[in-house]
């Protein structure tokens, strides 16, 4: 078997890098050539499951793009329970964002799996946005965009009940992963919509019973959407 040469070994890396920045809405419109250069900006690392990006008590002035894994944004509520703000999938921008005022100032970041993400402090965040007019056009469009879907579960959990909380979770992890869900368990729904895993397993129970779900060891078949959307909008 040949050898693989230290310059090859470079450029597949280079290529993964510019992979991933690819597919992130920000960095779309970029050439390779302007992608390369970003890239030669900020620094890549990973985390273990479970490791937190950053606390109230230890913010960190950056932001962090995750390229590969799971991760979340959590806070607590008044009576110390973690609720799940945002989950974090690859090509999410999620940090402070000093440039605009946006501070996490009560909030968490934690990796669900083991991640790799991309980090870029306040200097170089600068730097790409007045260098490249573009990327500084789709972060304000994502960050929009992440702001109104923030919005949106702040409502539910301050507005609706249970129920309707866990049928629109249940409709939105459909919509990423299909009627088949895995992987989630029921303390991670609970977390998800802030409430108790008691009350989740006595509501999905109760969902079960309707016909509109099926439940296994961290599966769960959604059977009828529509019942579940009736839920969610009552």
């Amino acid at each position: 078997m040949a050898a693989v040469s230290p310059m090859s070994l470079r450029r597949q890396r280079m290529i993964s890098k510019l992979s991933y920045l690819s597919e992130s809405a920000i960095f779309r419109d970029l050439s390779p050539e302007e992608r390369e250069w970003v890239t030669s900006i900020g620094t890549t690392a990973t985390y273990e499951p479970g490791k937190v990006f950053y606390t109230p008590e230890e913010p960190r002035e950056a932001l962090f793009l995750l390229r590969e894994g799971k991760a979340r944004i959590y806070t607590f509520s008044p009576e110390g329970e973690k609720q799940e703000i945002a989950p974090i999938s690859p090509g999410t921008l999620f940090g402070e964002m000093p440039l605009i005022g946006a501070r996490m100032h009560t909030n968490f970041a934690e990796a669900v799996e083991a991640c790799t993400v991309w980090i870029i402090n306040r200097n170089d965040l600068e730097r790409i946005l007045l260098d490249k007019p573009r990327v500084a056009l789709r972060f304000l469009e994502t960050l929009g965009k992440q702001l109104m879907e923030l919005e949106a579960r702040l409502e539910d959990i301050a507005f609706k009940t249970i129920p309707a909380r866990l049928a629109s979770l249940l409709l939105r992890l459909m919509e990423e992963h299909g009627p088949t869900i895995v992987g989630y368990a029921h303390q991670d729904l609970a977390e998800m919509i802030g409430t108790y895993r008691e009350t989740t397993t006595q509501t999905l129970g109760q969902f079960k019973r309707q016909g509109l779900l099926t439940i296994g060891r961290k599966r769960l078949e959604i059977l009828n959407p529509d019942g579940l959307r009736e839920i969610a909008e009552g």
